[in-house]
């Protein structure tokens, strides 16, 4: 009995088939383990079908792929492969969601998905922008031509992640068009430390970003998960002192949200949600995918509503098809689409105030 051939493709079968259907049950609460069993295979298919091909191949190698276990475990394989190609194909409907037509890069997507640094990109690291040891520091991206600003910040529900963690691919693509990026840890030890995290590196880039080519004029504002609910509280709390103590005369304000299937709720009482401080607000940029299993899609539906009731400026939410919590880790066929958009999307503040 071919054990290893089966284990390792029921394996694949449990994680493809529970991304194919997505989280049970559907859009009510996060399930955890479902992210966990799925977040990777969903943005690497490529990579879990040469592992089919390559088990199945080495089963044959030793004999042991027709015999009565290995035919079990290649039907198996065979309808696995069947769901990596509706995995597959609900990445590429990415494109169309949101009406991006530049062509992928196949080579980069299927051979070397981990590698995101860009020809040409620098990365300055572990500047302080505050007293809280690590928890202070941030990255700079600069380019060969650099421009305006996209400030990032990291997922982790407010208790783990690092900023260089998600999103990296998005900001050497955004430096290397001439965009200087800053990419930022912030403290975990409660409410709202992070938030005054956030408003202390907005102050720290209007002071110094111009030593490093950028143009604080525009400052695009954006993160992953807990991230999105920084960068959205930025928006709709500008220099507001509460989140500014010690440098309440710093402008904190930002040009534009990007906001990745953020959590939106409050994290500890009343103000503390983004909910709480509806207001006019920059314009607001939220991707969020349809079967995302910690940050449900229906919380940022109502976030987004709410502020276009009460803010002037663009509100779009673009629902992903087929996509998972932290799409943002890898260079995949999803992930390419989604930064063309960003970069479209953050430029538009930058033309317009030139």
């Amino acid at each position: 009995m071919p054990f290893g051939y089966l284990i390792s493709v029921g394996i694949l079968a449990f994680a493809t088939g529970t991304a194919v259907v997505g989280p049970r049950p559907a859009h009510t609460t996060p399930s955890h383990w479902a992210f966990w069993a799925t977040f990777m295979i969903n943005e690497l298919p490529f990579l879990a079908l040469y592992l089919l091909i390559a088990e199945s191949l080495l089963a044959a190698a030793q004999g042991d792929l027709f015999t009565p276990g290995g035919l079990v475990g290649l039907a198996v394989a065979v309808l696995t492969a069947a769901g990596l190609v509706v995995l597959i194909r609900r990445a590429l409907a990415t494109g169309a969601a949101l009406q991006v037509t530049t062509p992928i890069p196949w080579a980069h997507v299927l051979l070397a998905p981990f590698a995101v640094r860009r020809r040409g990109v620098r990365r300055i690291g572990d500047l302080a922008y505050g007293d809280a040891g690590r928890r202070n520091r941030l990255d700079v991206y600069c380019g060969p031509t650099p421009g305006p600003v996209f400030v990032y910040f990291h997922g982790g529900g407010f208790r783990i992640g690092h900023k260089r963690k998600e999103g990296r691919a998005l900001l050497y693509a955004l430096a290397a068009r001439g965009w200087v990026c800053v990419s930022a840890n912030y403290r975990f030890t409660g409410y709202p430390d992070a938030h005054v995290d956030a408003k202390r590196v907005i102050a720290w880039v209007r002071e110094h970003i111009a030593e490093y080519g950028g143009d604080a004029g525009t400052i695009v504002v954006s993160g992953s998960s807990a991230g999105g609910h920084l960068a959205s509280m930025l928006a709709l709390t500008p220099n507001d002192p509460t989140f500014q103590p010690g440098f309440e005369d710093a402008d904190t304000s930002v040009s534009a949200v990007v906001g990745f299937y953020g959590y939106y709720g409050r994290v500890a009482g009343p103000g503390s949600s983004p909910l709480d401080h509806l207001t006019e607000a920059p314009p607001f940029l939220f991707l969020h995918g349809d079967l995302d299993a910690s940050t449900l899609i229906e919380d940022t539906r109502e976030f987004a509503a709410k502020l276009r009731a009460v803010s002037s400026q663009p509100v779009i939410l673009a629902e992903l098809p087929g996509a998972q919590h932290t799409f943002d880790l890898f260079f995949s066929a999803r992930y390419v689409r989604i930064i063309e958009a960003v970069a479209a999307f953050a430029r538009l503040p930058y033309d317009r105030a030139r």
